[in-house]
């Protein structure tokens, strides 16, 4: 079609020209003859019949396309007509029969003759044009089904006006009304016909009913001509063809018989011939209209015309019968046919004759079948309009806000975890969330939504995000914004990925202005949904967060605390002190303020990030981890002592709530005043959530022996900043001294950060026996990405690509023989991931661990336990890392674990498999992955085990005890606080605040949060190490050592680091020990046993008072307590105070039964041990790495986010940090000066090329 109408503009141009050249009377002549043609040509014709025929034709172009070629432009061509009219694109156009010049020219030859196809004749006749008018057009059949509808409701208004004119006792119409009434033979019973056969109709009113009548037949007899489908009875016996006669033909006949003009004719009827219009018109006019109505409206509008009609015709029909009786008015028939169908039958009004009671007979008849139908048709509608969920109106989204939520399938779980974040937000309690699924509503959801506190603000529409129809239902064009989530359970997960790619662009496409807020679940789909506004890939955001947990230990507890909505309520009713301070330190979340708007940092505008980040936290607690400048977009972390903040500056702190929630209480000038020492001040409680603490010069000198620094008066101590180790036992005139945090960097003051230290030192200055053995490593991009879309990050590399047969550990090749873990020698611990299949988001686990950041002897080898061989594509990517390995096996396997060197590991890593994420009953997803797990805890107690589940609520049976005492207290705990509505009642099982168990739906809520905090995703990405920004810190931990002890609290810790580091400590992994009592042959109720070792040989203590002694002591043991006596002394007095509370000792009984008891679990240690090493001997490995009896089983560890100044450290407390870039401390011309060290070279050229095809 497009080449035609090409063609015919060529044409059509051609044509001007030449009606120009003929109008001048000068046509163009051709400069060389033509080749000869046959004589039927119209090449031949003479050239003067031409204008003639031009002049002769009106309209129309033949147009021989055969004929047409390049070389033959300048042919003769007719001209166009100028313009087309009306009638021609309604009537055809015919100028092809008048042209003379077509006939005469294609008549002369045959073969180049064209015939004229004309197309939809048929609705060019006269019947099919009254049938588009009448029938098939929208707009004109409304008009005609409202005439029509105007005709009958006229004809039931006249019927009402001839009753209320038409009085029985006058003669009627009937010629023989006066004979009968001079007849007094008749008995006074008997019924008066003529009264029922013939009534009073006055001239105007006839003339009125017979006109109505002759259109309404003329209409009808049209209708049904035009409806003619071959079969003249079907349409003869139809029952509004039928009531159409009856009402209209004894009108027409009274125009030729004046004595039938007083006959009666049942009009009323005409009411049910009106309900009929009335539906037709109100489909014709929503057709017209283009816009779908409601099925329930149209059944409800049909019901309510149903009763009318047969009330209507109830009370008209027993009205005209009742004339030859009791003589009812219309008014009183209309109230008995009310009292009758309502079942009421109050008996004051009653037909008398037989006619009229048979009339009500039969009405009721036809109630009884009618509206029964009628009912069940609606209640029909109504189910499935409760399925369906109704529609979101346009009024109210107009007027109110509201969020759509898209999912392929809505669970309780994902439903509770929406709305509890969603609306744990205080300007979000005024949101409606529409929810959009294309599956009916669960039973559970059903009941959730019947909630009052959910049915006013949750709206269930079931539809998909394709169709624009259930777009606009939910009114997605009006929406705040629109969450589009993946349903994770399913089997084929890029299946799933799919439909979420075609949901988010159907919502683009319909909807383009609302912001979007997508969940991907495979990092190689991501790039599909660029354009959404916010994106949360599950799998980047997994194997990042399992990854950081083996450096970082419980990163994926801290990140989950951080993105929940909490107010630190949770556990504050608790005995325990450890659950205190951990739920009220849970409430931690990350928020943002404008430097120039905010008291916690305004004053700070000019100093460094570093000076901003202590005193904020030593004044007010909050902790200042990141800035965005005003010019730039992104997210720095930490940027270090050289980043000035400014006034425009958008400061990202941790708090328990945000700046405009705070109340700001200073108590430091009374406390002076009543003489307050600063050590009281430190053992008081923390008022939560804003602190003030500041203590003067003197008194902490006095206090602790350090030197404090007046935020007031920042005048630096005249002693050097250098810290010194403290002396032993205490001895000596002082301890070491903190530097002060200057408020403006001094590069001389700054101290090297330790690990570039670490690194220059790995590159320049290796050992002998590590530089023989590893080879050199460079950093540099990886060069190959295995999907679109991942953040280049700098890593340590390998200086040439590892052959594949190398990166298998079970199987020797060319190149190596080692077939197992300890042929290798590693220096480090080993890092094993079981994985069903080595997916693309399996890379963002490697590369936090391989980040140029992590000094280079602290690597940890990678062991990939895949259960499926993987592709030469992930080779690819991974061969370029060191020591990364992978093997083909199963964790249910014994023989594989202890293959791929799981004795020398110290963490495993077990990654929930894809197949086994959905299952036909609801939370067993997880049954094969929890008992693996299980067996392999009690076949290595001693490793650390990281595990991935389906669904939270299953963490609870993770290292699961039947008969422990203080798991069984921790379940209860857990179910009051969700009573309570916490978002977090699973955060008090010691699985998840160990940081040993993860659900990914969990991060579920950072997507949410993304609504009101739009820096949360980014934030995230940055300390997972997802994304790397110039000049922006990274996520790491230290462990606080007996040599960190004098620092004693927290605050200090804090000053320590960033006067000396400048690194920014965020919270506090703590580990305590912890025996775990079994509840066998005791009371439900009985409590942890505490056990105390002394040097003094004291018995252990059998069991505490219920939930009130501290259940839990330090890892220190004598030795360590030796060497620090005040620590021993205060162990000592304890363990003597708890002794002298101390109950009546234990029953002989008791004893014994606890002495079989552990008989038996030694017993059963012991075989889980010998068959773990005859495993062992089978395979050839020695059995000299394997430890049975080392069992971490006894402690319990939890997170602490930005825990008050006050805190005091313990011993193997790990502190989260967030260390700034060291490549922004590093001068520009880092070359000048000395000589470049060895490698670098090499690792500049890599790094170059690397970035290049990153970047490609």
């Amino acid at each position: 079609m497009n080449i035609f109408f090409n063609l015919r503009g060529i044409v059509r141009h051609i044509a001007e020209d030449r009606a120009l050249a003929e109008a001048t009377m000068s046509p163009p002549r051709r400069s060389s003859s033509p080749p000869r043609r046959s004589s039927g040509s119209h090449d031949d014709r003479p050239p003067a019949e031409t204008p003639q025929r031009n002049n002769s034709s009106n309209s129309g172009v033949v147009l021989d396309i055969s004929a047409l070629k390049m070389a033959e432009v300048d042919t003769e061509v007719p001209p166009l007509p100028p313009r087309y009219r009306f009638r021609d694109l309604l009537l055809g156009d015919q100028t092809f029969q008048n042209d003379d010049r077509y006939q005469e020219e294609y008549s002369m030859d045959s073969t180049n003759a064209q015939v004229q196809v004309e197309f939809y004749v048929n609705e060019n006749t006269f019947k099919e044009r009254l049938k588009l008018f009448f029938i098939k057009n929208q707009r004109s059949s409304l008009r005609i089904r409202l005439f029509n509808f105007s005709l009958k409701v006229l004809t039931c208004a006249l019927y009402i006006l001839r009753v209320s004119l038409d009085d029985p006792n006058g003669v009627n119409g009937d010629p023989c009304a006066i004979c009968r009434s001079n007849n007094n033979t008749a008995a006074s019973g008997d019924i008066n016909w003529s009264l029922i056969f013939w009534v009073t109709r006055r001239e105007p009113v006839w003339a009125i009913q017979v006109t109505v009548a002759l259109i309404s037949f003329l209409e009808t007899m049209l209708i049904t001509y035009l409806s003619y489908k071959g079969n003249i009875w079907e349409q003869i016996f139809q029952i509004s063809f039928i009531l159409e006669m009856i009402n209209s033909v004894p009108f027409i006949i009274t125009i030729f018989w004046p004595p039938l003009r007083n006959i009666f004719v049942p009009v009323f009827l005409n009411c049910w011939l009106a309900k009929g219009a009335l539906e037709n018109m109100i489909n014709d006019f929503h057709r017209a209209i283009q816009r779908t109505h409601s099925a329930m409206f149209n059944q409800v509008f049909i019901l309510i015309c149903t009763l009318f009609c047969l009330v209507f015709t109830g009370a008209c029909g027993i009205q005209h019968l009742e004339r030859a009786g009791k003589h009812l008015g219309l008014f009183d028939a209309f109230y008995f046919c009310i009292v009758t169908f309502s079942t009421v039958g109050y008996g004051d009004v009653t037909p008398q004759i037989w006619p009229s009671q048979l009339l009500v007979v039969i009405l009721i008849c036809v109630a009884l079948v009618v509206l029964p139908l009628q009912f069940e048709e609606l209640a029909y509608l109504w189910m499935e309009s409760q399925k369906l969920g109704g529609n979101y109106s346009r009024h109210r989204a107009q007027t109110e806000k509201h969020v759509v939520l898209c999912v392929s399938s809505l669970k309780i779980d994902l439903l509770m975890d929406f709305l509890n974040e969603f609306y744990a937000h205080p300007r979000l309690q005024d949101y409606y969330v529409v929810i959009l699924c294309p599956t009916e509503i669960d039973i559970q959801v059903r009941r959730i939504l019947q909630i009052p506190l959910w049915s006013q603000r949750v709206i269930y529409l079931q539809g998909s995000a394709l169709k624009d129809q259930d777009l606009m239902r939910a009114k997605m064009d009006d929406a705040e914004a629109c969450f589009i989530l993946s349903s994770r359970n399913e089997v084929d997960r890029t299946a799933a990925d799919h439909q979420t790619i075609l949901r988010a662009w159907a919502a683009k496409d319909f909807a383009p202005n609302c912001p979007l807020y997508v969940q991907i679940l495979k990092p190689e789909n991501k790039f599909h949904v660029k354009f959404a506004d916010h994106v949360v890939c599950e799998e980047e955001f997994k194997y990042a967060m399992l990854a950081l947990n083996c450096v970082c230990p419980a990163t994926s507890t801290l990140v989950t605390l951080l993105v929940h909505t909490s107010r630190g309520q949770e556990g504050q009713l608790s005995p325990e002190q450890w659950q205190r301070i951990y739920g009220r330190c849970s409430g931690n979340e990350v928020y943002h303020i404008r430097l120039c708007d905010s008291k916690f940092f305004g004053e700070y505008d000019g100093k460094s990030f570093t000076y901003a980040s202590f005193h904020a936290h030593k004044k007010y607690g909050v902790c200042l981890i990141g800035v965005k400048r005003e010019d730039n977009k992104s997210i720095l972390l930490n940027p270090g002592p050289r980043h000035i903040m400014a006034a425009a500056d958008t400061c990202y702190y941790i708090n328990i709530t945000k700046e405009e929630n705070s109340a700001f209480i200073f108590k430091e000038e009374e406390k002076h005043n009543k003489g307050l020492s600063v050590s009281g001040l430190y053992d008081a409680p923390c008022r939560l959530p804003v602190h003030s603490i500041i203590a003067s010069m003197v008194d902490q000198a006095t206090a602790y022996g350090t030197v404090a620094i007046d935020l007031q008066n920042p005048d630096p101590p005249e002693e050097s900043g250098k810290l010194t180790l403290p002396t032993e036992n205490g001895s000596g005139s002082r301890r070491p001294s903190i530097a002060p945090v200057l408020e403006i960097a001094d590069s001389s003051a700054i101290l090297p950060c330790d690990l570039l230290s670490d690194q220059s030192e790995d590159e320049t200055n290796q050992s002998d026996d590590e530089g023989s053995v590893a080879p050199d490593f460079v950093k540099g991009y990886p060069p190959n990405s295995p999907y679109i879309g991942s953040s280049p990050t700098l890593c340590h590399l390998l200086p040439q690509k590892a052959p594949f047969c190398c990166l298998r550990l079970d199987k020797g090749c060319t190149h190596s023989s080692f077939v197992d873990a300890k042929a290798y020698g590693f220096k480090n611990k080993l890092i094993i991931v079981s994985a069903e299949t080595a997916g693309n988001g399996l890379y963002n686990f490697i590369v936090p661990l391989r980040a140029y950041y992590r000094p280079r002897k602290e690597l940890n080898p990678i062991v990939l336990l895949l259960d499926y061989q993987p592709d030469n594509h992930f080779l690819e990517a991974i061969c370029c890392f060191p020591m990364v390995y992978f093997m083909a096996g199963t964790i249910d396997n014994l023989d594989n674990l202890l293959q791929c060197g799981i004795i020398y590991a110290d963490n495993l890593v077990v990654v929930d498999k894809e197949s086994t994420m959905s299952a036909e009953e609801d939370y067993m997803a997880d049954a094969k992955t929890i008992v693996n797990v299980q067996t392999m805890f009690r076949l290595f107690p001693s490793l650390s085990i990281i595990t991935e589940l389906t669904h939270p609520s299953n963490m609870r049976f993770m290292q699961f005890r039947a008969k422990d005492c203080y798991s069984l207290a921790l379940s209860k705990l857990e179910k009051v606080e969700r009573d309570k509505g916490s978002n977090l009642a699973f955060m008090f099982r010691l699985p998840f605040a160990a940081g040993r168990v993860f659900s990914i739906s969990m991060l579920d809520t950072l997507l949410y949060q993304s609504f009101v905090k739009d820096y949360m995703i980014g934030i995230a990405r940055l300390l997972l190490g997802l994304d790397t920004t110039p000049g922006s810190g990274y996520l790491c931990a230290m462990k606080i050592t007996e040599e960190d002890l004098w620092i004693r609290t927290y605050g200090r810790l804090f000053q320590k680091l960033c006067s000396s580091s400048a690194e920014i400590p965020i919270g506090i992994y703590r580990t305590e020990s912890h025996m775990f009592a079994t509840s066998e042959g005791k009371d439900s109720n009985a409590q942890s046993q505490v056990s105390i070792n002394t040097q003094q040989g004291e018995e252990p203590r059998e069991r505490g008072e219920p939930w009130k002694e501290k259940a839990a002591h330090r890892n220190s043991t004598a030795s360590d307590q030796s060497e620090h006596p005040l620590l021993r002394k205060k162990s000592m007095q304890w363990a003597r105070r708890l002794s002298r509370k101390t109950n009546k000792p234990s029953s002989r009984a008791e004893r014994i039964s606890q002495q079989r008891l552990n008989l038996y679990r030694r017993s059963e240690r012991q075989e889980l041990s010998e068959l773990v090493k005859n495993r062992m001997k089978h395979l050839g490995l020695p059995t000299v790495g394997y430890d049975e009896m080392n069992d971490h089983q006894n402690t319990l560890s939890y997170v602490l986010i930005n825990p008050p100044p006050d805190t005091m450290l313990e011993l193997n407390d790990i502190v989260y940090i967030i260390r700034s870039d060291p490549l922004a401390h590093m001068p520009d011309d880092s070359q000048g000066g000395g000589p470049a060290p060895p490698g670098s070279r090499n690792r500049q050229d890599f790094g170059t090329e690397t970035r290049d095809e990153t970047h490609l």
